[in-house]
């Protein structure tokens, strides 16, 4: 049986949003909440290859007697949140944590003396900024425009490491993650009024398929293995442990923070 701890009656109206919720650290923290009672609506890409499996773990959640909705459109289209605010709206739901996921970036060098490797341009930037770091914005602001958030609800959102190191192929993300922590901040200071509180969660290295597409990942994780003082990798569900910690009614006074989770890697 499902702990109801977020949503006291079974048929509560109180819901999380996870953009990019499919996969990785997303549905991880999907599984968590879900497990203790908050509904969940998804907002996801997933190939049609993977649809079938998405589709049945979202079906074993619901068997927990929780609400779990799905759209499978593109988070960065103005018409997907349009149809989530509708969709929220029309059941006259609340939201009380909205999660973003979204890990989609251009993974290329600035300078490669290799004629054949394409190197960033400025619009790999822009292109990397807004969808792993404006899109947050948008998402909420459009939310908050709505008045859908509950009081003391929560915005969450994954950052890492690399916003404040530079590593290989990773100067797009690690100035886009760089604007997710500030754009953070500033929500957390000006939404504070509304009693919403907004941090980011620094993960440790994680072995997702968001990190197997940076170029030289196996280093990264040897090196990680190296540095954590535990000897092991950060998981998924580590990290949806703090989604689940930092939606509980004793985090309402965090707010505006980088959390590392990552079993003391950022150490060394």
């Amino acid at each position: 049986m499902v702990n109801f701890e977020f949503n006291t009656k079974p048929h509560s109206n109180s819901w999380a949003l996870v953009l990019g919720g499919s996969s990785g650290l997303g549905f991880a923290s999907v599984k968590k909440l879900a497990q203790n009672g908050l509904n969940i609506c998804i907002v996801h890409r997933t190939r049609r290859s993977k649809l079938e499996e998405f589709n049945a773990a979202c079906d074993k959640l619901r068997e927990l007697g929780v609400k779990i909705s799905c759209f499978n459109k593109d988070a960065l289209q103005e018409e997907t949140i349009e149809d989530v605010i509708r969709f929220f709206n029309d059941r006259q739901a609340t939201l009380k944590l909205l999660l973003h996921s979204i890990a989609k970036g251009n993974l290329k060098p600035i300078y490669s003396t290799d004629k054949s490797i394409a190197t960033l341009t400025g619009t790999d930037f822009l292109l990397t900024a807004d969808a792993m770091a404006v899109s947050l914005y948008t998402w909420v602001k459009a939310f908050v425009a709505e008045k859908l958030f509950e009081k003391n609800s929560r915005i969450l959102t994954f950052t890492s490491e690399g916003s404040t190191k530079p590593l290989p192929n990773y100067a797009a993300v690690s100035m886009a993650k760089a604007s997710l922590e500030a754009i953070i901040r500033s929500m957390a200071y000006e939404y504070a009024p509304l009693l919403i509180t907004a941090n980011c969660i620094q993960a440790g290295v994680t072995n997702t398929e968001s990190l197997k597409l940076i170029p030289g990942s196996d280093l990264l994780i040897d090196q990680a293995l190296e540095r954590n003082p535990q000897k092991r990798l950060t998981t998924p569900e580590d990290v949806a442990n703090v989604v689940y910690l930092l939606a509980k009614p004793e985090a309402n006074w965090i707010n505006g923070t980088v959390i590392p989770v990552d079993g003391g890697e950022h150490l060394r």
